[in-house]
C-alpha cells in the first residue's frame, strides 16, 4: 500500500517528554545493576564523520559506508567514502519526513522514517527511489539476519519482515535479567547476534535473535573523551559491520569522528549513565 503525502502527520523534532527523566532514572537504575556480562572496547582506528549528519542509520556494503540521517526537512541517505569521512553520493529524503535507520539488502537501500509510518526502498549504486512500504508502528533501526529484515520502534520489540513483502513474520520482546529492554534504537547484525544501540544510553545490547534474551552490554562512554570540544555531539547512534574485513564501525549523532573498535572483556564493572539529548 502506497502512503499518499498528504496523509503523512507533521514530525517536529521533540524535547524532553514529561516524565522522561524519571524513565531514564530507572532504566539507568535497572543496567547498573545487571548480572550480564559487560564488555569495554578498544579504538583499533579513527575516521572523520560530518558533525552535521545527525546519524540514524548506519551499514557497510560493497566497500562504502552507507549512512541515513535525520531530521524534519534535512533528512538524506549518504554514501561515505570512511577513510576521508567524504560524502560521495547525497539523497534528500521528502521533507516531510524523519529519517530513521537503514540496512542495505541485496542491491537495494532500505530505509525507515520516524512516524510516518513509511519506508523508501532505493537502488544502492543510483540512489534511484523503487519503491516503499508501510508499518504500523514508529521506525527507528533496521537490520537483517540473511534471511528477514529486523526492525525496532523504539519499544521492547524487534519485528522481523519478510524482505519481499515487508510483512511481519515474527516478534520477540528482549529482555535482559531484570526485564524489558525498551527504547531499541539503530541494530546491526554481527555474527549471530543483534546488536542495538539504546537511544540516550551510550551502550550497546548484544542480543539473541532466537530469544531475545540480552547477552551482554558493551560500555562505549569511553568514546566521547576522544570527540574533542564537540559541544553538539548528542548520543551514540550508528553500528556499522564490515563483514569481508571483520570491523565494528560506531558513530554517534552529530559527531566529529566514527571508531572503528574491537569488544574486549571486563569484570567487576557494569554500564551506568545515560545521556539524555533529543531524538
Amino acid at each position: 500500500m502506497r502512503v499518499r503525502p498528504a496523509a503523512l502527520p507533521t514530525v517536529r523534532l521533540p524535547g524532553l517528554d514529561p516524565g522522561l527523566g524519571d524513565l531514564l532514572h530507572a532504566q539507568r537504575s535497572r543496567i547498573h545493576g545487571s548480572r550480564l556480562p559487560v564488555y569495554d572496547v578498544a579504538v583499533v582506528r579513527e575516521f572523520p564523520h560530518d558533525p552535521g549528519a545527525f546519524t540514524q542509520g548506519l551499514t557497510f556494503s560493497h566497500r562504502y559506508l552507507y549512512e541515513s540521517t535525520g531530521l524534519t526537512g534535512k533528512s538524506s541517505l549518504r554514501r561515505v567514502e570512511l577513510e576521508t569521512g567524504q560524502v560521495a553520493k547525497f539523497k534528500p529524503l521528502p521533507g516531510i519526513v524523519f529519517g530513521e535507520g537503514l540496512t542495505a539488502w541485496a542491491d537495494k537501500l532500505i530505509v525507515l522514517t520516524w512516524r510516518t509510518g513509511v519506508g523508501f526502498v532505493f537502488d544502492r549504486e543510483s540512489f534511484e527511489q523503487q519503491g516503499e512500504f508501510t508499518y504500523p508502528t514508529e521506525g527507528w533501526g533496521i537490520t537483517h539476519d540473511g534471511r528477514e529484515l529486523i526492525m525496532s520502534d523504539g519499544s521492547a520489540r524487534l519485528y522481523f519482515l519478510d524482505p519481499q513483502t515487508f510483512s511481519e513474520t515474527r516478534r520477540i520482546e528482549v529482555r535482559d535479567d531484570r526485564g524489558a529492554v525498551t527504547r531499541l534504537n539503530e541494530l546491526e547484525f554481527i555474527k549471530g547476534e543483534i546488536f542495538a544501540n539504546i537511544w540516550c544510553e551510550d551502550v550497546i545490547a548484544r542480543i539473541s535473535p532466537d530469544t531475545g534474551q540480552v547477552r551482554g552490554w558493551i560500555d562505549l562512554r569511553g568514546l566521547r573523551d576522544r570527540l574533542g570540544q564537540s559541544h553538539s555531539a548528542e548520543v551514540l547512534n550508528g553500528i556499522a559491520y564490515d563483514a569481508q574485513g571483520d570491523r565494528i564501525l560506531v558513530t554517534g549523532k552529530l559527531w566529529p569522528k566514527l571508531f572503528e573498535i574491537r569488544i574486549v572483556a571486563r569484570s567487576g564493572r557494569s554500564a551506568t549513565d545515560c545521556r539524555v539529548a533529543r531524538r
